[in-house]
C-alpha cells in the first residue's frame, strides 16, 4: 500500500505556499477594452532609392602613432657594428684655427708734407749733473688690445647704368675703311667727300604736289566755269539779234531741240544774228555742268551732222584750258554753211555761219560766246 500524501504547505491567510525554487506563475491578461495593435508594416522604397541595404562604412585604419613600436633590428645580429676597422687609417688630428693679425684704429688721413725745407731743431745743451735719488723703474706700456669691431666708411651707391644711346632702324653707312700700309694713290687722284643724298625732301615734295597739286590742276577750271548763266545780248560787233516772227519761230524750235538733246541743261538759249549786208549767224546752247566737255562738242557735231550734211570735224584752239572746239563745213539748202561747236564745264555754244571761213567762224563763236555765257559765282 502506498503511504500516506503530506498535506500541502498552506500559507496564513489558506494560500498555497510555492516553494522557494519555482518561478512565479505569469498574470492572467488584463481586458483593457481595445483591440491589440498590428504589428507597422514593410516601409516603401523611396525613388531612387536601392532596393539592396546601404553596406556598414568600414572602420578608419588605426593611426600609427596608435600602433605599438616595432624594432626594425629585431633578430640582427648587431654585435660587431662597434668593432674597429682595420682598413681604413685613423683621422689626423684637428689643427686649431689661426687667430687673425691685430688691426690698428684708424687714425685719419695722413698729414700733408710740409711746403717748404724743415731745418732741424737746435741741439740741447747739456745741464750739469744734479745728484737725485734713484727712482723706481717706469712701467713698461703695453699695446692696448685691438678693437673687436673697427668702422669703417660707408661704401658710395652703385653708379647708375649708362643706357646705350637709341639706334635707329635702316640702313647704316657702312664705316670707312682705312688704306693699307703702304698705299699711294695715283697721280691725279684728288679726294672727294662722298655727300650722303637725303631722299625725304623729295619725296615729301612729291607727296604735296600729288596730294594738292592734281586736284588743284583739274578743280580750277571747274570752278571758274560752272556755275554759269546765260543771256543774249542785242548787239556783237556788227551782228543785231532779229526779232522778227520768222527768227522768234526758229529760235523756239532750236531751244526745244536742245532741251531734248541736253535734258540735263539748266538753262537753253537761242537767236538769230544777222548783218545788213546779208550775213547770218544762228547760235543755240544751253548751261550746265559737263563733266567731259570734249567729248560732248564731238557728240554735238555728230547730232547735227545729218542736218547740215557735215564733213569731216576739225579741232579749233580755243585758248582756254577746259574748253574745246570742233568746226565742220557743210549745206543749209543750197548754201555753204560753217558750224563750230564750244564746250567747257558749264556751258555749250553752236553756232552756224554763212559767208564766213573756218578760222573766222572759230574766232567770231569765241566772242559771242564770251558775252552770251557769264559765269555765275553768287
Amino acid at each position: 500500500m502506498p503511504g500516506p500524501v503530506p498535506a500541502p504547505d498552506l500559507g496564513p491567510q489558506g494560500t498555497r505556499r510555492l516553494p522557494a525554487g519555482e518561478p512565479d506563475a505569469a498574470p492572467a491578461p488584463r481586458w483593457s477594452g481595445s483591440a491589440p495593435v498590428p504589428p507597422p508594416p514593410p516601409r516603401r522604397r523611396a525613388w531612387g532609392e536601392s532596393a539592396e541595404p546601404t553596406p556598414v562604412p568600414p572602420a578608419p585604419p588605426e593611426p600609427p602613432e596608435h600602433r605599438p613600436p616595432v624594432d626594425p633590428w629585431a633578430g640582427a645580429d648587431t654585435g660587431g657594428w662597434e668593432l674597429p676597422s682595420a682598413e681604413l687609417p685613423a683621422l689626423p688630428p684637428t689643427l686649431p684655427y689661426p687667430a687673425p693679425p691685430p688691426t690698428r684704429p684708424y687714425s685719419g688721413p695722413p698729414a700733408p708734407p710740409p711746403a717748404g725745407p724743415v731745418s732741424p731743431p737746435p741741439a740741447p745743451l747739456p745741464s750739469p749733473p744734479v745728484s737725485r735719488p734713484a727712482s723706481p723703474p717706469a712701467p713698461v706700456a703695453r699695446p692696448a688690445p685691438p678693437p673687436a669691431f673697427v668702422a669703417r666708411p660707408p661704401a658710395p651707391p652703385p653708379a647708375a647704368p649708362v643706357r646705350p644711346p637709341r639706334q635707329r632702324r635702316g640702313k647704316q653707312s657702312p664705316l670707312p675703311v682705312a688704306p693699307p700700309p703702304g698705299w699711294q694713290a695715283p697721280k691725279g687722284y684728288v679726294p672727294v667727300a662722298v655727300r650722303k643724298r637725303r631722299r625725304w625732301p623729295w619725296l615729301l615734295l612729291l607727296t604735296l604736289a600729288c596730294c594738292c597739286g592734281c586736284p588743284a590742276y583739274y578743280g580750277m577750271p571747274i570752278a571758274a566755269q560752272y556755275p554759269a548763266k546765260a543771256a543774249l545780248p542785242a548787239e556783237v560787233d556788227d551782228l543785231r539779234l532779229r526779232d522778227d516772227s520768222r527768227s522768234e519761230q526758229t529760235a523756239r524750235q532750236l531751244e526745244t531741240e536742245v532741251r531734248k538733246a541736253h535734258w540735263l541743261a539748266e538753262e537753253t538759249f537761242a537767236g538769230v544774228y544777222a548783218t545788213g549786208d546779208g550775213k547770218r549767224v544762228t547760235v543755240f546752247g544751253g548751261t550746265g555742268f559737263r563733266f567731259t566737255p570734249e567729248a560732248d562738242a564731238e557728240k554735238e557735231l555728230d547730232r547735227l551732222t545729218a542736218q547740215y550734211r557735215l564733213g569731216a570735224a576739225q579741232v579749233v584752239e580755243t585758248g582756254v584750258r577746259g574748253r574745246h572746239g570742233r568746226c565742220a563745213v557743210g549745206r543749209d539748202g543750197g548754201t555753204d554753211v560753217v558750224v563750230c561747236t564750244s564746250a567747257d564745264h558749264g556751258s555749250i555754244a553752236t553756232a552756224v555761219f554763212t559767208r564766213l571761213s573756218v578760222d573766222d567762224s572759230a574766232r567770231l563763236l569765241d566772242r559771242m560766246r564770251t558775252q552770251i555765257v557769264t559765269a555765275d559765282q553768287n
